[in-house]
């Protein structure tokens, strides 16, 4: 199965200081048949004015990435972290048994990200936060990246760490590239383009359109032109 939802089907909220797209039930867009995927329970598309963002606020039991697309986002906590992360980067934070932070864009320019919640494996634990910085550039072209992940090996590898069964890759790809990659048996995928198209088992995805993936073996991506794009690849977690 392969469900494809363009961009333009996004529910658009409008803040002012914040255009919000909604692939999931968020907020106050609600939609009984999407209340997620999987695991997988909200991936916000947020374009951020200069000098605006979230005033403090709490969450709890949630795993939640940002990959910021453009610009940068300031990150503060009742931790203590304090942390910046800008274009291609990632944050990640636990929320377990609750945290309170503020996102800002303290820059010139917008801010453009996506942020991906998760369900935890588990209930509770002890809040936490990361950011990391991944290489630009020739570095990163051409090939899977693991940006953050539940698992041991690839914290290992230098993906940032999250409490959820679940996996983000990210890539930039030269036009005509073709990457592949093995879906694990029984995992929810969730593709989102970030720039350029690319053409997913045959299916094209320009940036900000969205795939949802479920019991096929593998994919085939091949970059139309120069493209950037990412995907959570999340499996039920039995408690």
């Amino acid at each position: 199965m392969i469900e494809k939802r363009t961009f333009n089907d996004l529910a658009h909220v409008d803040h002012e200081w914040l255009q919000a797209r909604h692939h999931f039930s968020f907020g106050k867009y609600w939609d009984p048949a999407r209340m997620g995927f999987g695991p997988i329970r909200v991936w916000n598309d947020d374009e951020i004015k200069p000098k605006t963002g979230f005033p403090m606020h709490g969450h709890q039991d949630m795993e939640i990435i940002t990959y910021v697309r453009e610009g940068a986002i300031t990150h503060r906590d009742n931790m203590g972290n304090e942390g910046r992360t800008e274009a291609g980067d990632v944050q990640v934070m636990s929320a377990g048994t609750g945290v309170m932070h503020s996102e800002y864009n303290l820059e010139d320019e917008r801010t453009r990200l996506f942020q991906i919640w998760i369900e935890p494996r588990a209930a509770g634990g002890a809040p936490r936060w990361d950011a990391k910085a991944f290489p630009k550039g020739d570095d990163r072209s051409d090939q899977l990246e693991i940006l953050a992940s539940g698992f041991d090996e690839d914290i290992e590898g230098g993906a940032l760490m999250i409490g959820a069964d679940a996996r983000l890759y990210g890539a930039t790809l030269t036009a005509g590239t073709t990457v592949e990659h093995q879906i694990a048996d029984g995992a929810h995928v969730y593709l989102v383009g970030s720039a350029g198209t690319v053409r997913v088992n045959g299916e094209p995805v320009s940036a900000r359109d969205s795939l949802a993936i479920r019991d096929i073996p593998s994919l085939q991506i091949e970059a139309i032109d120069d493209a950037e794009f990412v995907f959570v690849e999340a499996w039920e977690s039995h408690h």
